[in-house]
Order: structure tokens, then C-alpha cells, then sequence
């Protein structure tokens, strides 16, 4: 066991993050004060990062997620935690039989007793033309997360799935200038054709061709017919694809999201996967985590890795009583 940063004596880690965000820096902070030897590995590509902002989060709601992660590769290395030169890429991930080998696309190789993976997802966003350019400000996902600055506006919702009435009854909170784009889902059954009218929101038929843009400011959305929808903000759900190429070499595949809205990293409440001794946590885990679950998830993760080696070290202390290797 080490809390000096850097691997043990033996030229091992007793944790390799893969993941430097909320998720990953909670579990290295809560592992580095339970003097584990921890190594962090981050790409530098932040899933919020086009947001200016985050919000939801106690204490810390408004700052710029940049700030929050710099303060927290701050307090990890402040308990002995090492954070690998940034930006940093774990290629591979393999199980020799003793350890797991973590290999970067540098060619170097460490080694770790325990692996968690917090390595995110990708947000695969509609095909429209120019939605992809205001991602992150003017064109949303998460009403919880920025529901507050577009209130009162008119605020569209672009459907694109099953979800999309949920999420637009979701919005209806936040303003009652609300539209449901119909865009590419499937047609509205009576039951939620409705559960709209009853709420005025109203809803528009046909495909988006694209979104409309005026002094740098979102002004609406065209359609294919040529028909504009003037709006102030556009909601949309993208599809949540894992980053979860270093997990492939253990074994351990995507799973399709009960909601339908892309696909995860199948795990238990602490994260622990079907992989002995690898653990997910944060949006690979669960996609609609906002920051501070995310948070919440590795410090949960970090815990019941801490104890897994605990229980290891207690066994093979016990046994190293009952058989002591004689002079």
C-alpha cells in the first residue's frame, strides 16, 4: 500500500481510473484519502464540454465545469493521487492473470489491482443542419440542467424518439410557449395527443430540415416544406454512445438503455460490472446522470473498491498466519 503517489513497491497501482471527470476524480479523492495508490487517465474530452456552464450542482451551480474538474485534480493529488500528463489515452485494458494491464497510446503500460472505468459517453446528436454548432447553449437536452435560463421562452422540443413526448411534458414546467416537433418519431397515439392538447402544448408535423440563426442566437427551426417555427431554445435527446473501447478487451459489451436512448455499461448499485475487480461509474454507467450523480456514483465506486481490497488484504494476511514461510 502506498499514499505517496505513484505505484506501490511492488510497481503497481491499487486503482487505474480511466476518466478524469466528475465521476473519475470523486473516486481517486475518496480512494487517495483511504491511502490507496491511485493513477488517473484522461483524454481531456469532457462530455459538457460545449456548456458554459453547469448547474444542479450544490455549492458549485453556474461555475464553469472546467473549474470544478481543476479543482478536483487539485484535491486528488493533495491526497497522493497521480494524474496522468493530460491529454492521455488508455488504449487497451487486459487481465494477465494477477493484474490489469492498462496500456496508452503512448506505448507505456501500467499495472493496477482494480480498474474503474468513468470514461463517459458521446451525445450522437440528430442529423439537422446547424444543430450540432449550439450544442451546449441554445440547443439542450436536460430541462434540470438548463430549464431555468430559457424560462418563458419558446422553447421546442424535437422529437426523435418514443421519449420525446416525456420530454416535452417535461419542458411544459418551464414555459407554456412550447412546441412539440414531430420531426422523425413515430406518430402520437390518442392517449398522447391528449396529454399535449390538455397541457396547450402545441405540435408541429413534418421533418426538421435545419435551425435558424440570427445574431448569434438561436431564432428557429425550418422545415423541410419550408415552413419556419420561430423559437428561442430547441430541446432534443441524442443517443448516448459509450466510450467503452477499454472495456471491450475484458469482456464487457454496451447494453441497449431501458429508456431507448442509446446504450451503457451494465453494472451493480456500486458499479461493479460482470468483470471481477472492474468497476463503471458515471455517464458509461448511467447516461442521464447530471454532474453531481456522476459525482455521487465514484465516490459510491470508490468505496466498494476500497473494501474489495481490503477484504483481498484480510485473506491473504489470514493465510499468510496460518502458513508463515519458514527461514
Amino acid at each position: 500500500m502506498s499514499h505517496k503517489g505513484g505505484p506501490g513497491a511492488d510497481g503497481r497501482y491499487d486503482v487505474v481510473i480511466v476518466g478524469g471527470g466528475p465521476a473519475g476524480l470523486s473516486a481517486a479523492l475518496m480512494l487517495g484519502r483511504a491511502r490507496r495508490s491511485v493513477l488517473v487517465i484522461d483524454d481531456g474530452e469532457p462530455r459538457n464540454a460545449p456548456a458554459s456552464h453547469m448547474h444542479g450542482y450544490l455549492s458549485r451551480d453556474g461555475a464553469p465545469p472546467g473549474e470544478l474538474l481543476a479543482a478536483g485534480r487539485g484535491e486528488v493529488v493533495g491526497y497522493g493521487g497521480e494524474i496522468a500528463p493530460s491529454p492521455g489515452r488508455a488504449e487497451s485494458a487486459t487481465w494477465d492473470g494477477a493484474d490489469f494491464a492498462v496500456g496508452f497510446d503512448t506505448g507505456r503500460t501500467v499495472r493496477a489491482r482494480r480498474l474503474l472505468v468513468a470514461s463517459g459517453i458521446v451525445d450522437e446528436l440528430p442529423e439537422v443542419l446547424g444543430l450540432a454548432a449550439r450544442w451546449g447553449g441554445d440547443v439542450l437536452h436536460c430541462p434540470y440542467c438548463h430549464g431555468w435560463e430559457v424560462r418563458d421562452q419558446r422553447i421546442g422540443v424535437l422529437a426523435t424518439s418514443p421519449m420525446s413526448v416525456h420530454q416535452a411534458l417535461l419542458f411544459r414546467q418551464w414555459t407554456d410557449r412550447l412546441t412539440l416537433l414531430l420531426h422523425t418519431a413515430p406518430p402520437l397515439d390518442e392517449q398522447d395527443a391528449e396529454r399535449l392538447a390538455a397541457r396547450d402544448i402545441t405540435v408541429v408535423h413534418g421533418e426538421v430540415e435545419g435551425v435558424e440563426v440570427a445574431d448569434d442566437r438561436l431564432s428557429g427551426v425550418r422545415l423541410s416544406r419550408g415552413e419556419l417555427i420561430p423559437l428561442d431554445a430547441l430541446a432534443v435527446a441524442p443517443r448516448s454512445v459509450p466510450r467503452s473501447s477499454i472495456v471491450s478487451g475484458l469482456g464487457l459489451a454496451p447494453t441497449p438503455h431501458p429508456s431507448g436512448m442509446g446504450e451503457y455499461i451494465a453494472a451493480d448499485d456500486t458499479g461493479l460490472t460482470q468483470v471481477p475487480g472492474v468497476w463503471v461509474a458515471g455517464n458509461l454507467a448511467n447516461p442521464a446522470a447530471n454532474v453531481m450523480g456522476a459525482a455521487n456514483a465514484g465516490a459510491i465506486a470508490a468505496g466498494a473498491i476500497n473494501a474489495d481490497l481490503i477484504t483481498e488484504e484480510t485473506n491473504t494476511a489470514v493465510q499468510a498466519r496460518r502458513h508463515p514461510v519458514l527461514p
